[in-house]
């Protein structure tokens, strides 16, 4: 908030003064639209309520560092009261006396922030399997931080050693999914898989099962298809979704389809510092660029009294938001051709560090303004702080909207007109740059669409197909896991490998979607394939089947002193399609070529 450029001593004398209804604003207006706690910077300046010793020695602080308007008029004494009270709730006079004097005296943040944690983090679901125990081997080999979700902790250490970053948790159990395990995670790489076995048992090391399915006899071992596919999935989906993002943004504030952000925005105006300038916010039914509803952030704002700020701020939410796996705030807005300030709190303290940023309008028009985080300024009483902690966004407490004629360190907004305004803004979401790449790749498999394809010959098939129902509807399962993915919001690569071999990676490959290949490909270079896909946005969204180009019959060797050279997937990936699943075969009843 702006409070730190005014150079006028409060007179301990006041007369309310008649509420400023012929610029059709209420003093005694302050609507609310919706949820969560409170929080108002300062009436650390409100100095009538000091000794005069301490707005002497605070006021020469600032003496001379802002111009400001010497014109005095009547403040409101049960605005600014009220101000507090809906911010703060009852007052204790005793401690009001005392936080005035604190604040007024002390030149620093109420409260610092703790300086947010390292994130990045890619986690793998599936671990200790054939394509997710090399997964993480060549994400930790490139230097990638890695924590791995597992059921087993002796054996996943046994295979990562000690130092390995693991959380204990089951998909197919919601309540074993601590929130906390995902802290950090920006991406995941899901290789859980229904465990598939001969049914006269395998080697301790499971050398029958990686010879291939069509080698033996199979059966389900352990959890059915439906709750490790599909149940799990939604587990998993619902567990990370918060820490990856989603696609389109998280919704803060808005009206939009089915969608409805809610926060509860009151006035915090310079009243607070001995002004005059009044805002109100509201709900404009009427007034978005579709005919729906809108917020309205609107008042009169003055620079009498060295004032020259009006603002709207949330109360305090009751659960911090986690926008960590976003990169800003965007808001749509219809334009005055003014300078407005966001200022983002991630403190619960009345009077604290701000973290601030700029957006221009354009008069009369709908736009959509973009604050990044990474443009964030950490501001505290119209002052930069460069020793601030890093901005978290894994904790924010509050929003603030605000239109002022103090930018900061005595910057003056150049766009600032006296008088009233208005700011239409029908939605405030966090958002994810472009070009969005996936948050979630998951390891799927072919065939999962055939079982129930018409006019298709199953004798031809694979065993997975032949035996879907035998198998508890594996394949079946399977699609309906996929497609808790897809309808998550959240940005995703689904890669469908035909049968998997323990055979090394490099053989040519074969990128193909619709669900209509055979063959087979390598653990090895599925494990590639899916950390490629994390940052190509060629694969965002995408559905698609791998198979090599060598036949079953022969095998697939390399030669230790001439190795194949490193495939760039971006290749396959640039030709790959939205919206092919191979589920359209399904719907269209018309058989593909197999």
């Amino acid at each position: 908030m702006d409070c730190c450029h005014y150079t006028g001593i409060v007179s301990s004398r006041y007369s309310i003064p008649v509420p400023l209804r012929s610029q059709g604003i209420s003093s005694t207006s302050y609507p609310v639209v919706s949820l969560q706690k409170a929080s108002v910077v300062g009436y650390n300046q409100i100095s009538n309520f000091s000794h005069r010793r301490s707005q002497r020695s605070y006021l020469k602080s600032y003496r001379g560092k802002v111009l400001a308007s010497t014109t005095r008029e009547s403040w409101d004494i049960g605005r600014f009261l009220r101000t507090l009270f809906f911010f703060n709730g009852p007052p204790n006079p005793l401690k009001f006396v005392e936080s005035l004097i604190e604040k007024v005296t002390s030149p620093e943040p109420g409260e610092i922030p703790k300086k947010m944690k390292a994130s990045g983090t890619v986690l793998v679901t599936g671990a200790t399997g054939g394509v997710g125990c090399r997964v993480v081997d060549i994400l930790r080999n490139k230097g990638v931080p890695v924590r791995i979700l597992v059921r087993n902790e002796e054996k996943a250490r046994s295979m990562f050693g000690p130092d390995i970053d693991l959380s204990i948790g089951d998909v197919t159990k919601a309540e074993t999914l601590n929130p906390e395990y995902f802290k950090g995670v920006k991406k995941v790489i899901n290789a859980v898989s229904v465990i598939v076995g001969p049914k006269e048992g395998d080697t301790p090391d499971r050398q029958k099962y990686k010879q291939g399915i069509k080698f033996f006899e199979p059966e389900i071992k352990g959890d059915p298809p439906e709750k490790v596919e599909y149940l799990g999935m939604q587990n998993l989906v619902s567990a990370v979704k918060n820490s990856v993002g989603l696609r389109d943004g998280k919704l803060l504030f808005g009206f939009q389809g089915n969608l409805s952000g809610k926060l509860i925005w009151g006035a915090l105006d310079d009243v607070v510092m001995g002004g005059v300038s009044e805002s109100l916010f509201q709900i404009d039914p009427t007034g978005s660029e579709t005919g729906g509803p809108t917020g309205l952030f609107k008042g009169v704002v003055s620079t009498s009294n060295n004032g020259g700020f009006t603002s709207i701020r949330t109360k305090n939410f009751s659960i911090p938001e986690d926008l960590s796996a976003y990169d800003g705030i965007e808001l749509r807005v219809k334009g005055n051709g003014r300078r407005y300030k966001l200022i983002v709190r991630t403190s619960s303290e009345w009077d604290t560090v701000g973290y601030t940023g700029f957006f221009d309008t354009v008069k009369d028009q709908w736009q959509t303004v973009k604050v990044p985080f990474s443009s964030l300024r950490a501001v505290f009483r119209a002052r930069t702080l460069p020793d601030a902690p890093e901005f978290d966004p894994s904790n924010i407490i509050s929003l603030q909207l605000m239109f002022s004629k103090f930018e900061y360190d005595g910057k003056l907004n150049p766009t600032f007109v006296e008088g009233p305004f208005e700011l239409p803004f029908s939605s405030i979401r966090a958002y994810i740059n472009e070009p969005i790449t996936p948050r979630l790749v998951h390891v799927s498999s072919a065939g999962v669409t055939r079982p129930d394809r018409p006019g298709l010959d199953l004798s031809k098939q694979p065993p997975a197909v032949r035996l879907n129902k035998e198998l508890g509807f594996i394949l079946t399962y399977k699609l309906k896991g996929e497609d808790v993915i897809r309808e998550s919001g959240i940005s995703y690569a689904i890669v469908r490998p035909c049968a998997l071999t323990e055979e090394p990676a490099g053989a040519d490959l074969v990128f193909d979607q619709g669900d209509n290949i055979t063959g087979k490909v390598s653990r090895e270079e599925i494990a590639q394939i899916c950390i490629a896909a994390l940052d190509s946005p060629y694969a965002c969204d995408k559905t698609f089947e791998v198979k090599s180009t060598v036949p079953f019959s022969e095998p697939f060797v390399v030669d230790p002193t001439n190795p194949p050279p490193e495939k760039d997937y971006e290749v396959y990936f640039k030709n790959l399609k939205e919206g092919i699943t191979g589920k359209e075969a399904l719907e269209e009843g018309i058989p593909a070529p197999v």
